[in-house]
Parts: C-alpha cells; sequence; structure tokens
C-alpha cells in the first residue's frame, strides 16, 4: 500500500509540471504572436507610390487586382433615361411620332475586376412613352401610348424586342391600329443604337 501511494504522489507532481510547462508554453506563445491586424487609411505617400507602379486596374487598395465588383446602377439608369429621349422622331407613311418619355427603367449595371481584367454587366427592362400623328383616311389624328421592352443584358441586343401599346383611340378602325403599331416598332433600331452607344460607354469607364 505504501509503494502505491508513493507511485501515485510521484504521477501527481509530474502531472503537475507537465501542465506548468504547458501553461508556460501557452503563455509565451500567446505573448510573442503577432497582433491582429488594423485598417490604415491610405496616406499621400501611398498614392504617390502606387502612381510609380504599373497600372492596374479597380480601386488603390486592390493593387493585386483581385476580385473587386463596382455598383453603378445609377450612373447607367440615368445615362440610359438620357440616350432614350434624344431618339430623333420616327416619320412614317402617313405619319411620325417621337419618344416623349422613359417611365420605366428597371435593372442593375455592375463592373468587376477579376485578375486585372475589366467585366462589365447589366440587365434592364424599360418603357417608353410615345406621341404621334397618322393621317387615317383624309384625317389627322394624335395618337399616344408606350412601348414596352422585355428584359434585355448586356451583349443580348440584336435580340432586341419591343411590345407597342396604344392608349385609348377614337374613330380609328382596328386595320388602322394594327398599321400604326407596325409603324412604332420602326423605333427599334434607333433604340437598339443608342442602347449600343450605353454599352461602349459602360466598358469605357
Amino acid at each position: 500500500m505504501e509503494g502505491d501511494a508513493g507511485l501515485s504522489t510521484e504521477n501527481t507532481k509530474e502531472a503537475q509540471q507537465q501542465g506548468t510547462s504547458y501553461t508556460y508554453w501557452v503563455r509565451q506563445v500567446t505573448e510573442e504572436a503577432a497582433p491582429p491586424p488594423v485598417p490604415r487609411k491610405l496616406s499621400s505617400q501611398d498614392i504617390l507610390s502606387s502612381q510609380s507602379q504599373p497600372a492596374t486596374l479597380g480601386s488603390l487598395w486592390n493593387r493585386a487586382g483581385t476580385w473587386e465588383e463596382k455598383n453603378v446602377n445609377k450612373w447607367a439608369t440615368d445615362r440610359i433615361k438620357e440616350l432614350l429621349v434624344s431618339v430623333c422622331s420616327v416619320e412614317f407613311p402617313g405619319g411620325n411620332a417621337e419618344i416623349s418619355d422613359v417611365s420605366k427603367c428597371v435593372g442593375d449595371a455592375f463592373l468587376v475586376t477579376v485578375r486585372n481584367k475589366k467585366r462589365v454587366g447589366y440587365t434592364y427592362e424599360l418603357t417608353l412613352k410615345f406621341k404621334g400623328e397618322w393621317i387615317t383616311g383624309e384625317e389627322k389624328k394624335m395618337v399616344k401610348g408606350q412601348i414596352d421592352i422585355p428584359e434585355f443584358s448586356f451583349g443580348e441586343l440584336d435580340d432586341l424586342q419591343m411590345e407597342v401599346r396604344l392608349g385609348e383611340t377614337k374613330d380609328l378602325l382596328h386595320q388602322d391600329k394594327l398599321q400604326i403599331s407596325q409603324n412604332l416598332k420602326l423605333f427599334l433600331q434607333p433604340v437598339r443604337e443608342k442602347l449600343l452607344q450605353f454599352e461602349q460607354e459602360l466598358k469605357d469607364r
């Protein structure tokens, strides 16, 4: 029994020594570990230094050109409206029309930097208000309505589509309405050209 007690005491001392050694090691490692990174505001010297280095895309903090996404919705929405309202009036057989407003311009546009390469993209859907006049029979009639452009994305302008909806029109025959709706689809090409201009401006940002 006395032998067992002595063995137990030795085991206890050994465990205490190991515990003390472990605690000392942890404390030592913790004290010597590097402090956590702290955000630092870029100084004027940092900016000057970056200007002397090869140009990279994206923000100044992203010198490595890794993933960076920038939302440009406001600029894109304002620019699309500005371009489409500037579309010239279109002449038709027996009439003409112009785009008076962009009543709906909903979507997203973004710039992405990946491995120091820029990519752009957008998705939008539009509603354009128009007004015009047509001669039906021997009478000139004012016609208003809207042109809906379903959702389209970057690189898809060749497939752009339009849906014409005429406002309330009195004394217009069904055949006249069909002809006017068909005439209004001639806006497709000038609208596409303005959106292509928008795409190019987006890529140049």
